[in-house]
């Protein structure tokens, strides 16, 4: 079998070379950068299974990088910060990031991170039928392409904002908690602190012109989670 094709694009010598020593043992086809001057042309060349992207990075920063890539770039970006604040979470997942992992690492939870995203990734090249498109009046989802029409307009979503619609228009009128939801998706168990999906919900109800409080499509359960509202697309 074809090792999955790594690149990790970290100035933190010491840590890009822990990441790349670990990644290699979990047998991974593993290649480095130290900045962002070359990044993006690499990425592009070379099409890797999965990048991992500092959000600090001499040269050219990892927003940038992330921009300039991901409409040419098969794979799945995932962002490496050292910041706790939403907003640069946010940003990541918005330039188009699949995920994101907060410093200090831990190897383990990171694999894991690694692994749902090439999950996802391998799910992708499944053949069309009936069960990769969802219709809902207006909104039209096709999973195979990841592709969101709504009132006959495309949106621009990525990979991670997809999938998070996806399953939640896969279950419609039924609140998903934010533990089903990150295990599913991100293949973790939910903290109690972790903001990712929360944050992927505003970007999405802002997408979907869903942004007015409460919100109508996308809404918020008390206790319960999140629910796709099946009526709400007309």
């Amino acid at each position: 079998m074809t090792k999955p094709k790594m690149i990790i694009v970290e100035d933190d010598l010491k840590l890009q070379r822990m990441l790349k020593d670990y990644f290699v043992t979990q047998d991974f086809d593993v290649s480095t950068l130290d900045d962002g001057s070359d990044a993006a042309q690499t990425i592009l060349a070379e099409q890797p299974d999965i990048v991992l992207l500092d959000l600090m990075l001499p040269v050219t920063d990892g927003l940038t990088i992330c921009r300039q890539t991901r409409t040419l770039f098969k794979g799945k970006i995932l962002m490496l910060t050292a910041s706790d604040d939403d907003f640069d979470h946010v940003a990541g997942l918005e330039t188009g990031a699949d995920d994101y992992v907060t410093k200090p690492i831990k190897p383990r939870v990171l694999l894991a991170r690694v692994r749902s995203l090439l999950r996802r990734q391998d799910a992708n090249t499944a053949s069309v039928d009936d069960s990769d498109n969802l219709q809902f009046d207006q909104l039209v989802l096709k999973n195979t392409y990841k592709k969101c029409e709504l009132s006959g307009a495309v949106l621009s979503l990525t990979d991670s904002e997809f999938d998070l619609l996806w399953l939640l228009a896969s279950n419609p009128d039924t609140p998903l908690s934010r533990d089903y939801l990150t295990q599913t998706l991100r293949g973790i168990e939910y903290d109690g602190i972790d903001r990712t999906i929360d944050n992927k919900i505003v970007r999405l109800r802002k997408i979907l012109g869903d942004d007015h409080t409460p919100a109508e499509k996308i809404q918020t359960i008390r206790g319960k989670g999140y629910l796709f509202v099946s009526t709400a697309w007309r």
